[in-house]
């Protein structure tokens, strides 16, 4: 089939699907365009303003179990297994994805195939099917992941999330994504209740980019102004409580290994100049899958003690599988993070401690000039490998529009690299950052036995299997006496079977 044909038949297809005159439109302040001609493919993100944050009690998980039924499930119009068949031809797809204040749901394929493939993203969307096969496969699904991935095979998560559990306590952050029990409890009506509340034409943002034209662009702006009127309350930004000293949790778990998180809220959002100063200081310290950074030299360069050691100063999940951070996983609070990946347990202190020890040396004594260049001019380049394709691109076009930024966070980001200086850098640093109060994630076996290596701040020593240089050893008699001065009274322990179930 040539060209010609194929453009009359997605021509024919698009106007077969279209509007009455006079149909009301998702209003133009709710649509996110990023037209780029020379692409073949068109893209789409619908993000819908809700989370886990909005997950009613004893019912966590629901929102992630909504998206999944409009993004991995059956439709009135075409069942699971049928969507699937109909969508491998055309070497295309959608799916969705929810956090703790977005849901998405995205899909992207050739231009030429926009006329089979848009109806079946449409139905996704205002024709779930919600059938309880599809509950049921989806609710296994989940609990899986809970039970044996997050509990049993991914301790980096695991002691991520239970960081991010005891920085929120008390707020709408602290809700899990799910639990055993939540998730046993869900039903059908609870989905149709949650769909009908958050997924509505007052509370979504159509984003489009690619070689799409005006007529799908209208279309689609008419089909998702069938969804149903509404505008949910919006839930308040979250108010962690004050944090005094190390607080310390301690997953009990049968590991050869360590994870070790730690950090404290920030108040700070992408788009502010701090921010972004902020951003050179934390590419330093631990740009993530960089080995050229700060902790990743001193912990697994010069000791061999682990794969990697990163921080953050955005929500960064599923970091051991991702090498760029994410799209649409926004938040109206951050928490400045250190991720140790697991250290093998004779080394978990000595770990800890140097972390800590690297990340107060650069509080205290902020980056010098040399440091300060060598990461802006790292940085200035490395933004450009942040979001290479036209979906990733929308994706930040849609955060943008979530963090009310006025033009594109990557342009400012590049953009701040040519006029911040070490000044605004370290100024940042003092201002957002310290070292005596903060909440550390343990995940390891024997927790009673380094609860009481930390409250008596017991000695660290470490050897090590090959010579290390005299530096490197002096800086290790340092190390390991390095004080945590942790309180008896903020140690806790808890059985790894015990997470997540109600």
């Amino acid at each position: 089939m040539n060209r010609l044909v194929l453009l009359c038949a997605t021509v024919v297809a698009i106007v077969a699907l279209s509007c009455t005159p006079g149909e009301p439109l998702v209003a133009e302040k709710n649509v996110v365009l990023l037209p780029v001609k020379n692409d073949p493919t068109i893209n789409v993100r619908i993000w819908f303003r809700v989370g886990s944050q909005n997950d009613p009690e004893g019912k966590e998980g629901l929102t992630a179990i909504t998206a999944q039924m409009l993004g991995d499930a059956s439709t009135a119009v075409n069942s699971y297994e049928a969507i699937i068949e109909k969508l491998y031809p055309l070497a295309a797809w959608y799916a969705a994805s929810s956090s703790m204040e977005m849901t998405v749901v995205a899909g992207r394929t050739h231009r030429d195939n926009i006329g089979e493939f848009y109806p079946l993203l449409r139905d996704a969307i205002l024709k779930p099917a919600f059938l309880e096969a599809d509950l049921e496969r989806l609710r296994s699904q989940s609990l899986n992941y809970l039970e044996n991935v997050l509990r049993y095979a991914s301790d980096e998560e695991l002691g991520k999330a239970v960081l991010y559990d005891d920085i929120f306590a008390g707020t709408p952050y602290r809700k899990p994504a799910a639990t055993v029990a939540s998730l046993k409890g869900i039903t059908m009506d609870d989905i149709r209740a949650h769909y009908a509340k958050y997924f509505t034409r007052d509370n979504l943002v159509i984003g489009l980019g690619g070689s799409y034209d005006e007529a799908l662009l209208k279309q689609v702006r008419t089909d998702l102004a069938m969804l149903p009127a509404g505008a949910p309350e919006e839930v308040p930004p979250p108010a962690p409580a004050p944090l005094k000293g190390l607080s310390v949790t301690i997953v009990e778990k049968d590991a050869p290994a360590t994870a070790l998180s730690m950090g404290f809220p920030i108040d700070i959002l992408r788009g502010s100049k701090e921010w972004y100063a902020l951003a050179v200081a934390n590419s330093w310290l631990g740009e993530h899958r960089n080995s050229s950074s700060h902790l990743y030299q001193v912990i697994r360069e010069e000791r061999g003690l682990n794969y990697g050691d990163y921080s953050y100063i955005e929500h960064y999940p599923n970091g051991g599988q991702r090498s760029k951070p994410p799209q649409n996983v926004a938040r109206r609070r951050q928490i400045f993070e250190i991720w140790i990946r697991p250290v093998p347990n004779p080394t978990r202190h000595f770990a800890l401690r140097a972390a800590l020890r690297e990340f107060k040396q650069l509080v205290d004594n902020g980056l010098t000039e040399g440091e300060f260049t060598l990461t802006r001019d790292f940085l200035r380049k490395y933004v450009l490998h942040y979001a290479p394709t036209t979906m990733e691109r929308l994706g930040y076009a849609l955060d943008d529009r979530f963090y009310g930024i006025d033009g594109s966070h990557l342009e400012k980001f590049r953009k701040a690299m040519d006029e911040l200086t070490l000044a605004d850098v370290n100024a940042a640093v003092r201002k957002y950052w310290q070292t005596g109060d903060m909440h550390i994630a343990v995940v390891t076996s024997d927790a009673a036995g380094f609860r009481d290596a930390l409250v008596n701040d017991t000695a660290s020593p470490i050897t090590y299997a090959t010579p290390k240089p005299a530096g490197v050893l002096e800086e290790d008699r340092e190390i390991q006496v390095f004080p945590l001065k942790v309180s008896p009274e903020k140690i806790k322990i808890v059985k790894v079977e015990e997470l997540f179930g109600k």
